[in-house]
């Protein structure tokens, strides 16, 4: 599905005198909606126990953490500068999901000193954890189904994946903890991203629903939630449909009170962790045309590049590009559209038919909104662009300046030099 842009050629011409592109530009309004949309299809859950803990890698922005503060999320970091970017954005304790693999101990240590809730990778984690942060109150593992389960093009088969626990691992580590004194325990996986089939989602559902029942039977302890992970995906090409929310949500509704209600395993929390689905259809990546060449092929430069926004060059991922003004002429040219990296994969598009473009058009690329500008990097010594916040009142906010060459040389040092 090709979603309606939140701005007007007019209205972005206005923005880019102040601004000048590129930038990446975030829509608080579609933010918002989607954020409210969530947190109703799951009201249902016992006890108003849901909540989503927005990724952070996938928008760190403290004014979008702030946004999804307000909208009764939580987080979910899975390093020491995004635990510290939630403690700055006021988002502490049991408002933080921390998710990590191959941790640092100073990573646990913070994680400990904020409250925040732990899901552990490993099993050796937790005598590591005990070892540099010491046994919080409530713990959690991360279930890796391995041959049960398929995963994606992006996680990987999970019995190739580094993340999580084997079975017979998990119910040894819930032991473990249960002995430790641990007495709220919660229950993790993630095997799926950007995934668009419900079925697959409702079936994560009911594989931790079953898991639920078998642990605390087994081993007499008490589920306080299960994470059901993030994995929601985008329907970034114009032939995909989005996921039903709603219809998901019923559905596991349904599991929820044949698996966990009627076994007497409720109160039970759902939460999530999903990120893309939040920002992504939400930001857009605006440009202006710098060359126009014809070569073996038609292409167009622009005055961004990939490390600005690198899924399409990272994935080869399609995002639908809108020519501002242009939106209703034939798309009767084909063309690459690229930056200026000296790496041949820095392409937003390959032949992708668009109207005929011109020096100084202003490109606009949709869901740009999630796993790109983080993403990206100082390679062939590119600054990465600016961001900016449409305001609900229609203003235009400036969230995060563009890097500049002062910032390419601060980490760099040359004593000998007399240069520097």
């Amino acid at each position: 599905m090709i979603r309606q842009i939140p701005f007007t050629k007019k209205q972005i011409e206005k923005v880019i005198k102040k601004y000048p592109t590129p930038f990446l530009i975030y829509d608080e309004k579609g933010i918002r909606q989607i954020a409210r949309r969530l947190n109703k299809a799951f009201e249902w859950v016992v006890g108003k126990g849901f909540k989503n803990y927005f990724a952070v890698k996938a928008c760190p922005n403290p004014y979008i953490l702030e946004i999804l503060k307000q909208e009764n999320f939580g987080v979910d970091c899975s390093s020491l500068p995004e635990l510290m970017l939630a403690e700055k954005t006021g988002i502490i304790g049991e408002e933080i999901m921390f998710s990590s693999n191959d941790t640092p101990q100073e990573e646990f240590k913070k994680a400990r000193e904020l409250g925040a809730i732990i899901n552990l990778d490993d099993i050796t984690h937790t005598s590591f954890l005990e070892k540099c942060a010491g046994i919080p109150e409530i713990i959690c593992f991360r279930y890796n189904p391995g041959s049960q389960r398929t995963g994606n093009e992006i996680i990987g088969d999970p019995k190739e994946a580094k993340y999580g626990l084997t079975r017979t691992q998990l119910f040894e580590g819930y032991k473990i903890m249960k002995e430790k004194g641990v007495k709220r325990f919660g229950l993790h996986t993630m095997i799926v991203s950007n995934m668009l089939d419900s079925k697959y989602l409702i079936q994560t559902a009911d594989m931790l629903f079953e898991l639920v029942a078998e642990l605390s039977k087994k081993l007499n302890i008490k589920f306080e939630f299960v994470n059901l992970g993030g994995g929601i995906g985008v329907d970034y090409k114009p032939e995909e449909k989005p996921v039903d929310i709603e219809f998901v949500s019923n559905a596991i509704k349904k599991l929820y009170e044949e698996k966990i209600i009627t076994h007497g395993f409720a109160p039970l929390k759902i939460v999530m962790e999903c990120g893309r689905v939040i920002t992504g259809p939400y930001g857009f990546l605006v440009s202006k045309v710098r060359h126009v060449v014809k070569k073996y092929k038609n292409f167009v430069g622009l005055d961004s590049s990939m490390v600005d926004f690198m899924r399409p060059a990272t994935y080869r991922a399609y995002h639908h590009i809108s020519v501002l003004g242009k939106e209703n002429l034939l798309l009767d040219h084909i063309y690459d559209v690229h930056g200026s990296l000296c790496e041949n994969n820095d392409k937003f598009a390959i032949d992708r038919p668009l109207p005929e473009i011109e020096v100084d058009d202003i490109i606009t690329l949709h869901d740009a909104g999630a796993h790109g500008r983080p993403m990206g990097s100082n390679y062939n010594g590119k600054l990465r662009c600016k961001e900016l916040l449409l305001k609900e009142n229609g203003e235009v906010e400036l969230i995060r300046r563009a890097e500049t060459e002062d910032d390419y040389f601060s980490t760099l040092s040359f004593p000998n030099s007399k240069f520097f």
